[in-house]
């Protein structure tokens, strides 16, 4: 008798679904081109027909993950946008984010959602600061990074010298992928390494379907179109594949190798095939710490975490949305989940999918997806909903601000409006609110001065109260860790006015300078100071 054929493992649907699933991050420093880039891989993922513009300020076009007044007002971004679309048979869920550093917390909650990201480098400029701290987000989590050197179409620097500022100011190795011909006005194309052919570049067209590829280094044709810059291409070609080391998959998945691509975003040129890289390359979605346990994404049990509270994206109904990574099973509508912090039962009706400001209600969702759940107040940052087990998914840290201003209504009959309005931006995480303990005032904690212009923006537009903004005398804030009940007391009753609470009703301290803040900490030694604390987290 035959031997009976031995079972073969089918991935469930649960599991193809998640494994179909993209989820990253568009990060960099300002000005380097990472919102125009989001726009054209929308435009290649056939999510939107016609590309915004975020420099023409007076034009009615404006990018499609810049969806806030003010942001299209300045030309910047200064919120994390959600857009989620279809490409090459997999679920793409893609976060734009602010790349100011007035707003890094935002991006900083942003990269705790994703499974990987694309780190654009202005290619005149190199590596820049916010990359640098941005990169160091990245690190802690070892997320995978594609990199982006972006306006080759502009006279910039030379590619290897790039190369080499990269790897040595964000300490990664750097696997080129594609290699530049030309800059600024002769800027040629790239010569696709993996491929051995040249992409041929010609400016403009909002999106570039036919291609001029030549196959092949020693190709007569390079000599006839290029005869000024093939002999550079052929040699730098050589040199690259001799120095640089190859792209090794196990290395990026690790964090440690990062591929680069060059190109021009605003001439679409290079972006479908760092969208393919992603699709390729990055890594579907991973298992996720919930403090108990390792959580498997194809685990059928739903499970995940708020990251971002956004307010008022419909004005008309002063509305709050809570975005929700989900890390494991799947989100069908009008389903149950526990709300872990407050020990409740949530009905999680009507969620919804983004496409930056365009909503529509979640037929279904997976892990790896982002989804939008309308929230009354019941739900802050870092809150974790499963289908009943106690996990707590944790690394979304509130950072101790280094600007304060105190707030008070111009008129004193908008007060209740002026602390409704901050109490939900800083659920929000726009910025910090404080409540004095002493003299009730309300005071705006920021770690850059565009904040509060953003806030001052905002709380007028959304919730029409103008505020007086005045600086006071602090220095920075600390959170506090009591030992007991009788140390509370005491140092409450002799630090009465250095005592504030945050929007989650935690005792704050607030110093004047640094020595007042060592000299207390060393007259409290049992007492806690902590300079950050996780979202959701009471003290």
């Amino acid at each position: 008798m035959a031997a009976p054929d031995k079972a073969i493992d089918h991935p469930s649907p649960l599991a193809q679904e998640v494994g179909r699933r993209r989820t990253f991050a568009i990060i960099s420093h300002p000005d380097a081109g990472k919102t125009t880039l989001t726009e054209k891989l929308l435009l290649f993922g056939g999510a939107i027909q016609l590309a915004g513009t975020v420099k023409a300020r007076r034009s009615s076009r404006h990018a499609t993950s810049d969806w806030m007044e003010v942001e299209k007002q300045r030309g910047i971004s200064v919120t994390s946008s959600v857009m989620q679309f279809e490409y090459a048979g997999n679920t793409i869920n893609l976060l734009d984010t602010p790349g100011h550093e007035d707003f890094s917390e935002d991006t900083y909650r942003v990269l705790t959602a994703v499974d990987a990201a694309v780190m654009v480098i202005d290619a005149a400029k190199g590596v820049e600061a916010q990359t640098l701290k941005l990169l160091e987000v990245c690190r802690l989590r070892n997320t995978p990074i594609i990199t982006f050197v972006n306006k080759m179409d502009r006279e910039v620097r030379a590619p290897l010298a790039l190369l080499e500022e990269i790897e040595a100011a964000l300490k990664i190795e750097c696997a080129p992928i594609s290699w530049p011909i030309g800059m600024g006005k002769t800027f040629r194309g790239v010569y696709q390494l993996l491929q051995d052919r040249l992409l041929r570049f010609t400016a403009g067209g909002e999106k570039r379907t036919d291609v001029e590829l030549i196959e092949g280094l020693d190709n007569p044709k390079l000599d006839a179109l290029f005869p000024d810059e093939v002999a550079s291409l052929r040699a730098d070609v050589a040199l690259i594949r001799d120095a640089s080391v190859p792209f090794d998959p196990v290395q990026f998945l690790a964090g440690r190798q990062s591929p680069v691509f060059f190109g021009s975003g605003i001439n679409n040129f290079g972006v479908r095939e760092v969208l393919q890289a992603l699709v390729d390359w990055a890594p579907p979605p991973q298992p996720r710490d919930g403090s108990l346990r390792l959580v498997q994404p194809t685990e059928e049990a739903f499970s995940g975490f708020v990251f971002k509270i956004q307010a008022n994206m419909d004005p008309k109904h002063r509305d709050r949305i809570a975005f929700f990574r989900i890390c494991s099973g799947r989100y069908t509508p009008g389903m149950k989940a526990r709300h872990l912090r407050s020990g409740r039962e949530m009905k999680l009706g009507n969620a919804l999918t983004f496409m930056a400001n365009e909503r529509v209600s979640s037929e279904g969702a997976v892990a790896g997806d982002i989804i939008g759940i309308y929230n009354h107040g019941q739900l802050q940052i870092g809150d974790t909903l499963s289908a009943g087990e106690a996990l707590a998914y944790k690394g979304i840290p509130y950072f101790a601000p280094e600007l304060f201003r105190s707030a008070r209504p111009k008129d004193p009959m908008k007060s209740k409006q002026l602390q409704k309005g901050l109490q939900e931006l800083g659920e929000e995480g726009a910025i910090q609110v404080f409540s004095a303990r002493q003299g009730a005032q309300m005071l705006l904690g920021a770690v850059g001065r565009l904040q509060f212009e953003i806030v001052a923006h905002r709380l007028s537009a959304e919730y029409n109260v103008d505020a007086l903004y005045e600086p006071v005398d602090i220095f920075t804030a600390r959170w506090l860790v009591f030992p007991d009940e009788a140390t509370r007391k005491k140092f409450e009753k002799d630090e009465l006015f250095s005592l504030a609470r945050d929007v989650d009703d935690n005792p704050v301290f607030l110093s004047a300078n640094k020595y007042n803040l060592k000299l207390t900490i060393e007259r409290w030694p049992t007492v806690g100071f902590h300079a950050t604390r996780e979202h959701g987290q009471r003290l």
